[in-house]
């Protein structure tokens, strides 16, 4: 075979592998849009307010918390359990360098608890919260995974392209799946079945879409075997040995703190838009749903033209200009009247345009700033930084409603985080840290 035939068939085996590569957001992206975002946070309350007491209480493990938090403090306890878990796992993948069996373990776990959640019905409010912490949990720490193949995948000047595809593929999903989901919901009666019943099956068809969908990045995806064979055990000695190796690498630490800062606002406006379009906007529950799936539609547009852009301008740039515009977009929120559905769609339109583009070309931007081999352990750091600061929006917003009683206030203070991560995004010379990361510098970036 000659050298021009050996380097076409290493270019479609990796054309291949990234369109394998994509259709994990797709077969992910299902259970944040449907279950998460949409349908289990309503039902799961409505379970747990069933099985309270007189008091409006439910008493887990003997603890009285509110049955309206019951399903906020699920989230969280997935959180704290993705954090304890992802170092573990990423220090195997890079370790072993066998991240298929890691991410089917992860996937299956996720997508079996999700499934299940066909069974919560009644008052097993602990069946659903024990199923949300693992489905949650697992997804979270799949992505680790999943994210550290695409510095393999993609050449470094591929990986906007790559990435902001991925994003598409999984607001795509999302979007398909919420239709087919929504139809059901709103025309149950039609299909001999209650609203319970329905909610039921469209939980459950999450979790059976993201474990059949798993089969395609299983297939096509390659391990990159590694000489090194340490057991999982040593995952958080790897991740002090990661936070070490970032100190040397005060650059790409750098990076991860805007991201850190600015994803934390992307985030939080994400989980509350929908408490501010209901309690402050007076808008009802099928047009909060519809501008879901509005979001849904057009992030898949906003994550491939901010691709094109990043192409044309560089990432950074691209991201930058992202950040003004979620800042435009929370100030025209504050302005918004109640009761005018209209203009909350517009709303949403300017948040699906730049939500699915901003977190592509971050993921993107990072993958240049991570040392070769340690593909996996610095994407498990990235995803905990996430993880881990989730909670700092929702306290800025509820401490900001408390003092001031207003939603509008709430939403604007969020502004703080796209500015601050402006800021130190700004000072971040990208070129000199892909460099110093041991990475080669592309052409635009």
């Amino acid at each position: 075979m000659s050298t021009t035939d050996t380097v076409r068939t290493a270019t479609t085996d990796l054309r291949r592998e990234q369109r394998g590569w994509y259709f994990y957001d797709w077969a992910c992206s299902v259970y944040s849009t449907s279950v998460l975002t949409v349908f289990l946070g309503p039902y799961l309350t409505a379970v747990a307010k069933a099985a309270a007491d007189a008091d409006g209480f439910v008493h887990p493990l003997g603890i009285p918390v509110r049955a309206g938090s019951f399903f906020a403090y699920c989230v969280s306890a997935s959180v704290i359990v993705s954090i304890v878990v992802m170092p573990l796992v990423g220090a195997a993948a890079d370790r072993t360098g066998r991240k298929k069996p890691l991410l089917a373990a992860c996937a299956y776990v996720g997508a079996t608890a999700t499934t299940g959640l066909f069974f919560l019905s009644g008052d097993r409010y602990l069946l659903g919260g024990l199923l949300l912490i693992v489905a949650n949990s697992s997804v979270a720490v799949s992505m680790v995974v999943y994210n550290s193949y695409l510095p393999q995948i993609a050449p470094p000047e591929d990986r906007d392209r790559v990435s902001s595809r991925g994003w598409a593929f999984g607001y795509a999903a999302g979007s398909s799946m919420l239709i087919v989901n929504l139809v059901l919901f709103t025309a149950h009666d039609s299909f001999g079945v209650s609203e319970s019943v329905a909610v039921r099956i469209c939980l459950a068809s999450a979790g059976l879409w993201w474990g059949a969908f798993t089969l395609v990045p299983l297939k096509r995806l390659h391990d990159r075997r590694t000489a090194s064979a340490a057991p999982a055990v040593h995952g958080w000695r790897q991740l002090a040995s990661t936070v070490r190796d970032m100190r040397g690498k005060p650059l790409t630490l750098a990076f991860l703190l805007a991201y850190l800062i600015y994803n934390d606002g992307i985030q939080t406006v994400i989980s509350q838009a929908s408490v501010y379009g209901s309690e402050e906007l007076g808008l009802s529950q099928s047009t909060l749903i519809t501008a879901v799936l509005m979001v849904q539609v057009l992030a898949v547009a906003g994550a491939l033209g901010m691709g094109r852009l990043a192409r044309a301008y560089g990432a950074k740039r691209t991201i930058l200009g992202s950040l003004v515009a979620w800042t435009v977009t929370l100030a025209a929120g504050y302005f918004l009247p109640a009761g005018a559905p209209v203009w909350f769609f517009v709303l949403a339109a300017g948040i699906g345009l730049v939500l699915g583009g901003s977190q592509a070309l971050s993921r993107s931007l990072f993958s240049h700033l991570v040392p070769p081999g340690k593909e996996a352990e610095y994407f498990s750091a990235y995803e905990m930084s996430d993880r881990g600061m989730s909670w700092l929006g929702p306290l800025l917003f509820g401490v900001t409603y408390q003092l001031t009683g207003s939603y509008r206030d709430a939403i604007i203070s969020l502004v703080a985080f796209f500015v601050i991560g402006f800021a130190l995004l700004v000072r971040v010379p990208v070129r000199r840290a892909i460099h110093d990361a041991g990475n080669p510098v592309p052409e635009m970036i």
